[in-house]
């Protein structure tokens, strides 16, 4: 898969999730209540004691409502014999509320007696949208039919509030009645008596009024709870559904964006065949800003073309779904467009970072060998290459790289020395870490940050050794020449002799120092990295034979001078007890 081709498939990826997610948002609130399209017939499904309990509840709605056409009546005589103007201002508002009251219960009445909702037959105006601005507009189609699908979810919330409602409300009103006629009990004044019978007679048909309306929403939420469905088969009844009305459509775009995507691949196919410098390392600018306007293109018709479908096809509800998507999207980018600039800097290479360079990058410096969506970095010594997307460039800096820069301290199958005394053969190098192989075989893992901390000498690349030889003062007069010279020519024979001369660099035998006791020479050798292997074993073969020149020209290696006096003076007081 082309780097191109993956990033086409997952900015469709991303896009065809998106709109997944605003399509099927609605079927999870339909989730636990959706009606089934093949409900029973209400009079086979409907027994007998349902039915008189329904006639039970459109007697009690009847008698509410004649009760409330007797008091509108009654209301209006007194409306139009009434004089003062106050009152009459309050009796027309106590019509308004028993003639809200009428067709409420009526409303209800009508419900109970359909079984369904008559609100949905009624022709409503059009409410006034919220958003002023035309554009805005566009989104109605979109959350009015998510308005719709929702509705019965709604309605059993509205209603089970209602419920709830009138069942706080009722025991109220049933202690003000108790209330009244306890106080009618006692009443041995005939006004009062009167007055009383008048308030508890308004309480009555405020009660049988909560009554009705909670019987009115006990009956419709059991309906709703009965035509209910599980998720599986709501799931089912709503895809087939949208499907159903929309499949066509949805393919059309799906289509559009394939057809989109082959007409990309191939163009880009055409643009690495026929522009010049188009699959060179180092592309030039124009070539790079092409590519990128090219790789936009793509995405803006991807995002446009199941716009047009649906356009066209005149489904505003999937329109208005992908203008929701756009602007999704577009907030999206006014959070992270500085981002996506320093990316497009980056991928013109007119950035931070450019190709060819060196960066410092996970402790470890890299050269930048291919700036693109995906990046390539490697390390020419290591031999380990990094692959990265363009966004872990942004905050980085590049720098060119001169000639004799180090880029890691061995390569493998270099034997190395670290400041632990750890000395291996390097066998493998990556990112997290290095291993060494010892002599003997046993095996020594770094974490890289670790290996590069311990100070690692690169033996393979020529190496030093240092070794000391302390003779006695008796030979003073010829350890500052004579000896150095004749060491050096033993030295350089016995090299030759056990098969190190080729790999002898070079070789010296000075005069260090006098010391405490002895007068000590130092051999310098040095050799070539093929026998880091044996950096110990030479350290060893130096010495045995410099004590083999001095058995052979009898020159005494001394005691250390300050230890045998020690041991003398032990010795004396032992003898002085």
């Amino acid at each position: 898969m082309t780097k191109y081709q993956f990033f086409a498939i997952r900015h469709w990826f991303i896009s065809l999730s998106s709109w997944v997610f605003l399509l099927f948002f609605p079927l999870f609130c339909l989730a636990q209540a959706v009606p089934t399209d093949a409900a029973p017939d209400n009079e086979t499904a409907i027994d007998t004691a349902s039915v008189a309990s329904t006639l039970d509840i459109l007697a009690s709605f009847a008698n509410v409502r004649n009760g409330l056409l007797k008091d509108i009546k009654i209301i209006k005589k007194r409306i139009d014999a009434e004089k003062s103007e106050t009152e009459k201002n309050n009796l027309k508002q106590e019509l308004v509320k028993l003639q809200l009251n009428l067709k409420t219960t009526t409303r209800n009445m009508d419900n109970v007696i359909t079984s369904i909702d008559i609100s949905y037959l009624e022709k409503n105006k059009d409410k006034e949208f919220s958003f002023q601005k035309e554009f805005f507009a566009l989104l109605k189609p979109a959350l009015e039919e998510m308005k719709e699908m929702t509705s019965h979810v709604r309605k059993k919330s509205d209603l089970r509030e209602k419920i709830e409602y009138y069942e706080e409300r009722l025991p109220l009103i049933e202690e003000a009645l108790s209330n009244i006629a306890r106080l009618l009990k006692y009443s041995k004044n005939k006004s009062l008596s009167k007055e009383l019978q008048k308030t508890a007679k308004i309480w009555h048909k405020k009660q049988a009024f909560m009554q009705s309306e909670l019987q009115a929403a006990q009956f419709q939420l059991e309906e709703l709870i009965a035509e209910e469905t599980s998720i599986t088969d709501a799931s089912q009844i709503y895809i087939k559904s949208f499907f159903k009305k929309r499949g066509l459509y949805l393919t059309q775009a799906l289509l559009a964006i394939i057809l989109i995507l082959l007409i990309s691949q191939m163009t880009f196919k055409a643009m690495q065949r026929y522009l010049p410098g188009f699959k060179k390392k180092k592309r030039s600018f124009r070539i790079r800003l092409i590519e990128l306007a090219y790789r936009l293109l793509t995405i803006i018709m991807l995002i446009l073309a199941p716009m047009i479908v649906f356009y066209i096809a005149e489904d505003w509800v999937l329109f208005s779904l992908g203008i929701l998507l756009i602007i999704g999207i577009a907030l999206t980018l006014r959070h992270t467009l500085p981002l996506y600039w320093h990316q497009g800097q980056l991928f013109l290479n007119i950035g931070s970072v450019r190709e060819g360079e060196r960066i410092f990058n996970n402790g470890l410096p890299w050269e930048v060998q291919r700036i693109n969506f995906y990046c390539t970095l490697f390390n020419p010594v290591a031999e380990i290459s990094q692959r990265l997307p363009l966004t872990g460039l942004v905050g980085l800096t590049s720098r060119p790289s001169r000639t004799n820069e180090p880029w890691f301290p061995c390569k493998r199958n270099d034997w190395v020395l670290l400041n632990d005394g750890v000395r291996g053969k390097v066998i493998g190098i990556s990112m997290e870490m290095v291993q060494l192989v010892e002599r003997g075989g046993a095996t020594v893992t770094y974490l890289t940050s670790d290996f590069l901390d311990h100070s690692p000498r690169n033996l393979s690349t020529n190496f030093r050794l240092k070794e000391s030889l302390g003779i006695s003062y008796s030979l003073q007069k010829k350890s500052t020449k004579e000896i150095p010279e004749t060491l050096h020519r033993y030295i350089q024979q016995r090299a030759e002799q056990e098969g190190y001369g080729e790999q002898l660099l070079s070789l010296r035998v000075e005069f260090a120092q006098a010391g405490d006791s002895s007068l000590d020479l130092v051999v310098i050798a040095d050799f070539k990295g093929e026998l880091g292997d044996l950096y110990n074993r030479l350290r060893r073969a130096i010495q045995r034979w410099c004590v083999d020149a001095c058995s052979e020209y009898g020159w005494e290696i001394p005691f250390p001078q300050m230890t045998l006096h020690g041991e003398l003076a032990k010795v004396e007081y032992s003898g002085s007890k």
